[in-house]
């Protein structure tokens, strides 16, 4: 069994994450760290639990006793929690922040050891990785609709990106765009053009393609729904639709949970999974490009816990086969 701790898990990701990890056939979760929960029931925190388990939250961090340790700590946090404690060489590291994301390029600087957790371009690196920076979740939605296109060459304009995303990407503490008021029946958008997962979908696309001189032209969405994201990319090219039709095809053949869609595609089909949906389609010289993720899941927890089955050398679906709510 893969022993696990989990350091700030009393927030959404942390509650996904033990969801996931209680129905695990290879894991079993050794604490749940949260210093203000300590001694509670996790069930009493995340309700959807009740019945599931009698784990209790606890401010104890046994490193020694565990395997592999997951950060769902708010952003910013990661890098400074590492200065000030000592986590085993033997311990794998999964970080569900954006400390560690962007490669850095200073010797001897911490982040280096991180390597960035997309399966679908990193995944022999992953298995033999200690440490993994798991994506944002907007960059996983976008970098999946994209990758094929920069494969093929074919970013050399100025891209387009739309993407609306659910409440919970704003985490659980409550704000003033996440109260239920609010966000019913509404629609609003933040920080155009300046969103901090353009950072490493720039990096993830250079990766592919080579190099990166246009702009990715990100305008993220507040949307009226707990969970998910739907993103639609616009690439200027003349390259042959069948071609690209075939890349796609091709390049997503072998991901676990990446799949290309001839049909037109929606956000029910991959809520509540790891699932990525992917969907292409031409205008003239205008390729559209569609795709859906659980903003939880494979924007967060799922490919985390994908990305710890890599690293340890089990089959990476394990425990995430999951059912889309549909309806």
């Amino acid at each position: 069994m893969i022993r696990i701790g989990i350091l700030g898990a009393a927030g959404y990701t942390g509650g996904e994450l033990i969801r996931l990890l209680l129905n695990h056939p290879e894991a079993k979760i050794v604490f749940a760290n949260s210093e203000s929960n300590a001694g509670n029931l996790v069930s009493d925190v995340h309700e959807g639990l009740v019945g599931d388990t009698d784990l209790r939250f606890t401010d104890q961090m046994p490193f020694e006793a565990v395997d592999v340790v997951f950060f769902c700590f708010g952003h910013g946090k990661s890098e400074q929690f590492l200065k000030e404690h000592t986590i085993p060489t033997h311990v794998k590291i999964i970080d569900l922040a954006q400390d560690f994301r962007i490669k850095r390029e200073e010797p001897g600087v911490e982040g280096d050891a991180f390597v960035y957790g997309l399966p679908e371009i990193n995944r022999e690196t992953i298995r033999r990785a200690q440490r993994v920076a798991n994506p944002g979740c907007f960059a996983t939605a976008i970098q999946l609709a994209l990758l094929p296109a920069a494969h093929l060459n074919l970013l050399k304009e100025d891209v387009s990106v739309n993407a609306i995303t659910g409440s919970t990407g704003a985490g659980q503490k409550p704000g003033a765009t996440t109260h239920f008021s609010w966000r019913a029946d509404n629609l609003s958008i933040y920080k155009p053009f300046q969103h901090q997962h353009i950072a490493e979908i720039r990096q993830s696309l250079r990766q592919v393609q080579g190099y990166l001189d246009a702009s990715v032209d990100f305008i993220p969405y507040r949307g009226p729904f707990a969970r998910g994201i739907f993103c639609t990319a616009v690439v200027k090219t003349v390259a042959p639709f069948d071609d690209i039709l075939e890349t796609y095809k091709e390049f997503y053949a072998d991901a676990a949970f990446t799949h290309y869609s001839d049909h037109p595609i929606d956000l029910k089909q991959v809520v509540n999974t790891n699932k990525a949906l992917v969907h292409c389609e031409m205008y003239g010289q205008k390729l559209l490009v569609t795709s859906v993720i659980d903003n939880l899941l494979k924007g967060a927890v799922g490919q985390a816990v994908q990305n710890m089955n890599l690293m340890c050398g089990i089959d990476e679906t394990c425990g995430l086969r999951l059912k889309a709510s549909a309806f």
